[in-house]
């Protein structure tokens, strides 16, 4: 594993000219021209999700390389939050700076999938702006939370075109992020990180104390195919710290990364501007961690906050890199071997280990070829069924 660690780069390979050139700058309103802000993004291997200021989601399809709109009638507000899912069906939800909810079940070419683009509205339950969003795997759940505290379960029944929600968590501080696995839901607010399991409708405490300190500390799950009850977990904590836990809350081990970070930071290499950033002099500021997700392989761990982004190896105690741009971070997504950075009012950068493409179109391609063969082979079976019958025919009639 250190020789592994050692021998990844991380990098940006070249600016996504390609999509921010297909989100408009301004729009024209009546006599008004109203500057476009990007404010939310997640990404999978399929699609790449970004919200704006203007109330509308923009949607980019990986493969076809096409760009899509979609906004919410009536009010332009901006979007705080996407989630993306790709399960049976694409679907997308969307939280704005109200406390709208909203879902989009996206349409698809494949044999047997949407072919109709479909909403479902989570009833006004929320009155603040939506913090976090997650997603069952299935695509029957979606959690949303806001800055008030309260989390909104919703029921979505796609085959009969239905969404219930309701409220199952208030918590007295901002929620910070959710992840939800094996009917168990990680919410991680201001000031502490709980777990709900949602078939008891108990919470119980990451961690036997309340972080003494106030800040978006996230959790997430550790992905891996197991039973409730295996179920872990890992925890950012104030100075510079991390939790592994297990899903009782116990914690297992504590990961102090202090020295780690004092040994210096391998700075993510990202592709030449042409201005240069501006810093402005500022003073860089204390080092923390803040939401997390487990990333790439085993162990290894991506936290950001507004201020830095940091990529771990928990397995060896080192930083693979990280990227420290002062105050703008505003959204970072990952997927597979892919990091995706929303930075500023609407710079969107992708950090990897090898270029774009490489992997997740080849896979595209794979299946369409795939499912091509299987096709002609279909086809070449009828004509084989119809030749042979031909055949008999033919030969029944020179008997006469």
């Amino acid at each position: 594993m250190a020789s592994v660690t050692s021998s990844v780069i991380f990098k940006e390979f070249c600016p996504l000219y390609y999509l921010l050139n297909a989100i408009p700058t301004k729009i024209q309103k009546g006599f008004r021209s109203i500057v476009v802000y990007l404010t939310a993004l997640d990404t999978n291997g399929d699609y790449i999700a970004v919200g704006s200021s203007i109330g509308m989601l923009y949607l980019y399809c990986r493969h076809l390389n096409q760009m899509k709109k979609y906004n919410f009638e009536g009010k332009c507000e901006s979007i705080t939050f996407v989630k993306l899912l790709s399960c049976f069906d694409d679907l997308v939800a969307v939280g704005t700076a109200s406390g709208r909810v909203a879902v989009f079940q996206l349409v698809s070419s494949l044999p047997g999938r949407n072919k109709q683009l479909r909403r479902f509205d989570v009833a006004g339950i929320h009155r603040s702006s939506i913090t976090a969003l997650a997603w069952s795997p299935n695509g029957m759940k979606l959690f949303s939370g806001d800055d008030k505290g309260k989390i909104v379960y919703s029921a979505l029944d796609l085959d009969h075109g239905t969404c219930n929600s309701s409220l199952v968590l208030e918590e007295p501080s901002s929620i910070v992020q959710l992840d939800y696995n094996q009917k168990v839901l990680l919410v991680s607010t201001l000031q502490r990180t709980v777990l709900f399991y949602t078939e008891e409708k108990s919470v119980k405490q990451v961690g036997s104390q309340p972080r003494k300190n106030t800040g978006k500390f996230g959790a997430c799950f550790i992905p891996g195919l197991c039973k409730q009850s295996d179920l872990t977990l890992f925890a950012a904590r104030p100075g510079l710290r991390l939790w592994k836990s297990d899903v009782h809350g116990t914690v297992q081990a504590t990961f102090i990364l202090k020295d780690v970070f004092a040994a210096g930071i391998k700075t993510f290499e990202l592709y030449p501007r042409l201005e240069p950033p501006d810093r402005g002099g500022c003073s860089s500021p204390e080092k923390h961690l803040g939401l997390v997700s487990c990333f790439c392989q085993e162990g290894w761990v991506l936290t950001w906050n507004e201020y830095s982004i940091y990529l771990l190896d928990t397995v060896n105690q080192a930083l693979i890199g990280g990227l420290e741009v002062y105050g703008d971070i505003v959204s970072v997504s990952c997927t597979n071997n892919e990091i995706f950075l929303l930075k500023g009012d609407r710079d969107i950068i992708r950090i990897s280990s090898r270029p774009e493409g490489v992997s997740s179109i080849g896979l595209y391609r794979l299946v369409n070829v795939s499912m091509s063969i299987v096709e002609c082979g279909t086809l070449l079976f009828f004509v084989f069924l119809f030749s042979f019958f031909f055949f008999l025919f033919l030969r029944k009639l020179s008997s006469f």
